[in-house]
C-alpha cells in the first residue's frame, strides 16, 4: 500500500515548504522511499492527483467547528460550506473568523471541534502563532477539488483516501511534550536536537510499532536528515505518514463511526464521540 504524510503549510515557499514523506505499507514495516520538499500548491496539486490506491495523512484541519456553521448560517454539508469558504476568498473568510471571535467572550472566542478536544489541539479558527484557520481554507478546498475519498467529511469510494493526522500524537508518545522544532525567531537547542535523535530512534527501533502498529524503515542518510532539519518539518511528515500507515490497517480507518462528518476527525484521536 502507498502511504504519503504532509506537513502542510498555508504559503509554501522555497524556505518554508509543504514537506511530503513518500511509503510504502507492508505489514508492520513502512519504507520511506524519500521525503521531498514541495515549494507550491501547484506541486501539491499534482501530488493529490496520483493514482491510486493511497493512504495520505494530511496535517490541517479538514473542517471547521459545527457551532460555527450553525451559527454563520454555512450550509450543513461539509462539500457546501467548503465549496462557499473558497468562494467568498481568503479576505473574507479571515475576516468572517475575526468578526465571530470578536462578539464573544473570553475563554469562547476560537471554538474547538470534538477531535480538537480529544487530542487538546487549538480551534481551527486559529489565524495566528499557528495559522490552522489559514491551513484549512488552502487545504480543504484542494482536497474537495480533487475528487479524493475525504474521511470522514466527504466519503466516496475513491482509491485516493485522505486522512486528517497530528503529526504530535506520534511525538507524544515517543518523547512526551519535548520541543523537537527550533522557534523560527531563535537558534535551535542542543535538547531539541537530541529530541529529534530520539524521535528518529524509537521510529526505527520499535517503540513506535508498540502505540502504531508501524515501524519505520528509513533508507541510508534519511535518519540524519530527519535529525539534521531543526523545522522539524521533514520529520513531521513522516510522523504524518505513520498515522496514515496505522489507519490503513484499521477498521474504518480508526474512525470512530459516531463522529461528525462535518467537522472532520483526527485519527489515532481516540474513541472520543461527539454527539450532534
Amino acid at each position: 500500500m502507498k502511504i504519503f504524510g504532509f506537513d502542510f503549510t498555508s504559503a509554501p515557499s522555497r524556505k518554508k515548504p509543504i514537506t511530503c514523506a513518500e511509503g510504502v505499507l507492508e505489514g508492520e514495516r513502512l519504507l520511506i522511499e524519500q521525503v521531498v520538499r514541495i515549494e507550491d500548491f501547484y506541486g501539491f496539486e499534482e501530488a493529490l492527483h496520483r493514482a491510486g490506491p493511497w493512504v495520505g495523512g494530511f496535517d490541517f484541519p479538514f473542517g471547521q467547528p459545527r457551532e460555527l456553521i450553525v451559527e454563520l448560517d454555512w450550509a450543513r454539508s461539509w462539500a457546501g460550506y467548503v465549496q462557499y469558504v473558497e468562494r467568498i476568498g481568503k479576505g473574507t473568510f479571515e475576516e468572517t473568523l475575526k468578526s465571530f471571535s470578536a462578539g464573544r467572550e473570553a475563554g469562547h472566542k476560537l471554538l474547538r471541534r470534538a477531535t480538537d478536544k480529544a487530542v487538546n489541539a487549538v480551534s481551527p479558527m486559529q489565524l495566528d502563532f499557528v495559522p490552522v484557520g489559514k491551513m484549512f481554507f488552502q487545504g480543504a478546498p484542494r482536497l474537495l477539488r480533487a475528487g479524493v475519498n475525504i474521511l470522514p467529511c466527504r466519503p466516496n469510494g475513491d482509491s485516493r483516501v485522505a486522512l486528517e493526522v497530528y503529526p504530535a500524537l506520534v511525538a507524544r508518545a515517543l518523547v512526551g511534550r519535548r520541543s523537537y522544532k527550533q522557534d523560527a525567531r531563535k537558534q535551535q537547542t542542543e535538547a531539541q536536537r537530541a529530541t529529534r535523535e530520539a524521535l528518529v530512534s524509537g521510529l526505527v527501533n520499535g517503540a513506535v510499532a508498540e502505540r502504531y502498529g508501524v515501524q519505520a524503515v528509513l533508507r541510508e542518510g534519511q535518519g540524519e536528515a530527519l535529525v539534521e532539519d531543526a523545522t522539524g518539518d521533514l520529520l513531521d511528515a513522516v510522523l504524518c505518514a505513520i498515522q496514515a500507515g496505522w489507519a490503513a490497517q484499521q477498521t474504518g480507518y480508526g474512525i470512530p463511526a459516531g463522529c461528525d462528518g462535518l467537522e472532520g476527525w483526527i485519527v489515532g484521536a481516540g474513541s472520543f464521540y461527539y454527539n450532534s
